[in-house]
C-alpha cells in the first residue's frame, strides 16, 4: 500500500513539552501578582477561610500583612511556605 504514512510519537517527550509549557504559563500569570488577598489565597489553596486559619494561618513562618481591614500575602513567600507546609502534613500524616 503506497501513500500510507506512519507516525510515531514519544509519549514521554510530549508530556515533558506540555509540562514545560504549563510551567511557563503559570510563571507568566504569577508574575502579574505580587500579593494575594484572602480571596485569592482561598482560591489557590482550595480551602475555606476557616480551614486556612485552623491549619496554617497562625504559623509564624507564614508571612502576611493586614492593611486596613484586609489581609495580604506575598506570592513567592506564600507559595514557598505552602509547598513546605504541605510536605510536612504529608510526612506527619495530616496531624496538626
Amino acid at each position: 500500500m503506497s501513500g500510507m504514512l506512519t507516525i510515531n510519537i514519544d509519549e514521554s517527550e510530549v508530556k515533558k513539552l506540555c509540562r514545560e509549557r504549563v510551567e511557563e504559563i503559570v510563571k507568566e500569570v504569577d508574575a502579574e501578582y505580587i500579593f494575594w488577598d484572602s480571596t485569592e489565597l482561598k482560591k489557590r489553596t482550595c480551602m475555606s477561610w476557616n480551614t486556612i486559619q485552623d491549619n496554617f494561618f497562625f504559623d509564624p513562618r507564614f508571612q502576611k500583612a493586614k492593611i486596613g481591614g484586609k489581609w495580604y500575602f506575598p506570592v513567592q513567600e506564600t507559595r514557598s511556605f505552602l509547598k513546605s507546609w504541605l510536605l510536612e502534613q504529608a510526612n506527619e500524616g495530616g496531624k496538626k
